[in-house]
Parts: C-alpha cells; sequence; structure tokens
C-alpha cells in the first residue's frame, strides 16, 4: 500500500520524526522558501515526503527541485487506488471519514472557493493520508493557510498524526474560512510574520496564542552573499523587481515611477524578472510611457541566473500593493535574497515588509500604491551611492540574523521534534499505536 517517498539521505537521522509536506503546487519557480525549507530539512537529517495538491508545470525549475519532483506524491482527482482509501475509511474508521467531510463542509460554507476546493481534494487527501499513515509519517506540515492547511486537518481527523502549517500572505488574507478550526487543532501555526500573527488571534482570539510561533522565511545567505562590483562611470542606473506578473506585486506602480525618473533625465535600466497574467498589460504601460529599452520584461529565470542578474543591480524594488480582493504580500523572499547580496532596497509599507526592511535603516520605504514615493526613493539612492552602500550591509546584516533559511528551518523543526499535543502526542510517542487503536472501532 505504502509508497516510501522520502529516499534515505546520507546523513539522515532515524530517530528524528518522518516528516510530509503539504503545498499548493510543486515546484512552483517563485515558491523558493518551499523548496529551500526541505532542503535544509533533509540536510539536517530529516527524512522529508511531498504531497503537492497540483503538479506545477513549468518551463524553468530550479535544479535543487528536481529531487524532490521526481519522488513526490502526485495524487490525480480520481483512481481505483483513491476509490479504494475512500472504502478503506468508510470501513475502518466511518466516523472519522464522515466527520471529517461535515466539517469541511460546515466550516467552508459560504465560501465556494474553499467549499468547491475543499470538496475536490477531498478523495486524493483522504488517499495521502492512508499512505502518509501506511509509510510511517510523525508529522505533516502544510504551506499556506488555505487548502494546504485544510488538507492536514483532514489528515490529522482522519489518521490523528498531528499537524501544523506556515501562514504566508493571501493564503490568509483573502478568505479566513475555517481559519479557526485549523489553527485550534493545529500542534502549532506558524505565521511569517508578526503581522500575520496579529491577524490570527484578531480573528480566533488570545486562547489561541500559545500555538502562534512566528518562524520568518528565509534565504540561503552563503548562496546570496555580495558580489564583487567594478560598476563603469558610464553603466545606466540598474534597478530590478522580482515577481509574478500580478496586481498584488505593484510592477506598474514602478513602471510609472520609471517615467518620472525618464524625466528626470537619469539614465537607467528597470528589469521585471518573472511572468504571470499581467504581461499584457505591463507591456501595454511600457509603450504609453515610452520606456521601451529601459524597463525590459526578462521573464522567468532560475536562481543562477538571478544571482548573476543581482550582481549587476544597484537596488531591488518590491513594490507591492494590497488589492481589491484582499490579496497582499506576507514579506517577499526576493528582499531578502537581495539584501543578502548586499543590494539596498526599495518596498512597500505593507504587512510585514517593515519587519524586514527598516526605512532608512536597511533600506527605503514608500506607500503602498505610490509611484512618487518609489521615485523619490530610487533618485536618492542614484544621486547618493554611499547611502546604497550603507544600506546594503545593514541589509546583509540583518538578513543573516534572522531571515538566514538554515537557522529559521532548525527553529521549525525544533517544534517538530517536541511532544505532540493533543490527539497526536500518544502516535508519537508510541510510534503508531493510537492508529492502531482507532482501527478496530
Amino acid at each position: 500500500m505504502g509508497r516510501s517517498g522520502a529516499e534515505p539521505a546520507a546523513n539522515r537521522h532515524v530517530d528524528r520524526p518522518r516528516l510530509a509536506y503539504v503545498m499548493s503546487r510543486f515546484p512552483k519557480l517563485t515558491e523558493t522558501f518551499v523548496l529551500f525549507e526541505l532542503v535544509a530539512m533533509e540536510a539536517d537529517g530529516y527524512a522529508v515526503d511531498v504531497y503537492p495538491l497540483l503538479r506545477e508545470r513549468a518551463a524553468v525549475m530550479h535544479a535543487e527541485a528536481e529531487r524532490f519532483v521526481g519522488r513526490a506524491h502526485y495524487l490525480p482527482f480520481a483512481s481505483l487506488a483513491i476509490i479504494g482509501s475512500q472504502l478503506h475509511f468508510l470501513v475502518r474508521r466511518p466516523r472519522r471519514y464522515v466527520g471529517a467531510l461535515a466539517a469541511l463542509v460546515r466550516g467552508t460554507w459560504g465560501s465556494a472557493n474553499f467549499l468547491l476546493g475543499g470538496l475536490g481534494i477531498f478523495p486524493k487527501v483522504a488517499h495521502a493520508a492512508r499512505l502518509m499513515e501506511a509509510d510511517g509519517v510523525d508529522r505533516v506540515h502544510c504551506h499556506f493557510a488555505n487548502h494546504p492547511a485544510l488538507a492536514g486537518f483532514l489528515i490529522h481527523r482522519l489518521t490523528g498524526i498531528p499537524y501544523s502549517f506556515t501562514a504566508h500572505g493571501s493564503d490568509l488574507h483573502v478568505d479566513r474560512h475555517m481559519l479557526c478550526a485549523k489553527v485550534r487543532e493545529a500542534d502549532f501555526v506558524v505565521p511569517i510574520s508578526e503581522f500575520n500573527r496579529r491577524v490570527i488571534l484578531d480573528e480566533c482570539g488570545k486562547e489561541v496564542s500559545d500555538k502562534l510561533v512566528v518562524i520568518h522565511t528565509g534565504v540561503d545567505t552563503d548562496h546570496f552573499r555580495p558580489a564583487e562590483r567594478d560598476r563603469p562611470a558610464d553603466r545606466p542606473f540598474t534597478i530590478t523587481c522580482i515577481g509574478t506578473l500580478h496586481e498584488v506585486k505593484g510592477q506598474v506602480h514602478l513602471v510609472n515611477a520609471c517615467a518620472r525618473l525618464a524625466a528626470e533625465e537619469i539614465a537607467f535600466v528597470c528589469h521585471l524578472v518573472g511572468e504571470g497574467e499581467d504581461r499584457t498589460l505591463l507591456e501595454r504601460a511600457i509603450a504609453d510611457a515610452g520606456l521601451e529599452g529601459r524597463v525590459v520584461l526578462d521573464g522567468a529565470i532560475d536562481r543562477n541566473a538571478l544571482g548573476a542578474l543581482l550582481a549587476e543591480t544597484d537596488v531591488v524594488v518590491a513594490p507591492s500593493v494590497p488589492t481589491a480582493q484582499g490579496k497582499r504580500e506576507g514579506i517577499p523572499v526576493v528582499l531578502m535574497e537581495a539584501m543578502s547580496c548586499g543590494l539596498p532596497v526599495v518596498a512597500s509599507r505593507l504587512s510585514g515588509i517593515p519587519e524586514l526592511v527598516e526605512d532608512g535603516v536597511s533600506g527605503l520605504l514608500a506607500e503602498p500604491g505610490s509611484a512618487e514615493g518609489l521615485a523619490a526613493a530610487l533618485l536618492r539612492l542614484q544621486r547618493e551611492p554611499e547611502l546604497r552602500d550603507r544600506l546594503g550591509r545593514a541589509g546583509r546584516e540583518r538578513v543573516v540574523a534572522e531571515f538566514d533559511i538554515r537557522v529559521n528551518a532548525r527553529r521549525l523543526a525544533a517544534h517538530f521534534e517536541a511532544p505532540s499535543d493533543g490527539a497526536g502526542a500518544s502516535r508519537v510517542a508510541s510510534g503508531g499505536s493510537a492508529a492502531v487503536l482507532e482501527e478496530r472501532r
């Protein structure tokens, strides 16, 4: 029945809990925080199974993702094996199966996205639960508070395996149906910022405060490190913006800011790195502003190509904005990568971003959606190279101290090592006896 998804690593510690990670899509190019957390966990000797809800098929993939893709549990929405798992739970644990399904419907009622999406993934999640149990998974960790956390909730209801989840950005801010139920049943919850922690407390009450552990996402500070820069005097001021081409990333406001730089007769080039639904809109905005050749759409690139581009960059900009639908950034990892490289950054004063970028100390902040504010910050950095150097050094120090992926993965791992709270406790302590007892009910 079981298929081992995690090959034993050379330095695997057999006494450590076996982990199963659930995420929306994998491997998603922009979600390096998921990929390199997996890499860090395996490097520390954990066996890690990967259970994406959907398979991401992209033209560009980070090289580090290949080994996970090769063994990930990509499950269809329906198959004979999935039907078999429904029968397995209906026969052996009917109360748990029906109770989990009822909790899903009750908790997501009123949200078409959550209800229909939850019903759509329920059969494959039940099958995943059976596979995890057969493979001896001890802990489930989910990235994102929406459907992945719902999957963790269902797996816990079906098997008793303890789960936790990380709450990032739009997954928490757009639709909070069933959030409090997920938090209450989770072993612990990881808001990636104090801002997100306050959102959860406001929604679910102070009684869940002990379950909330703020752990920042992070970057590989050895890979992203300051490069030697020999800047020719005639080289244009180079601006880079990295992210999915989507309204929430705010690239159109950066294009408008670049128009202001052009009006000041600044010699510059701006790279917009990424792909997405707003590409046509941005092409039109660039053309309307007469910035062809000065604002360049580079498309999607992998981590190595990004490193080469950052080595030629003077400033990285993250002009994030909240959308009308409630989407908003958490703390963009691209800011951490840039700051780790010793580059100055300009970002929006939004969500958890000020927890990374202290205005005037480790970067510059502008009001969300303010092309004027972005342009003013960029003009200041273009004219003051010593300010660029000072902010870049301080930004590097900030990331190394609080946003290193290995350090923060170990903080997360410490919670995996701790005794589980509630229904999962006996299972962790006894190596699965709780599941055996439940089989008899």
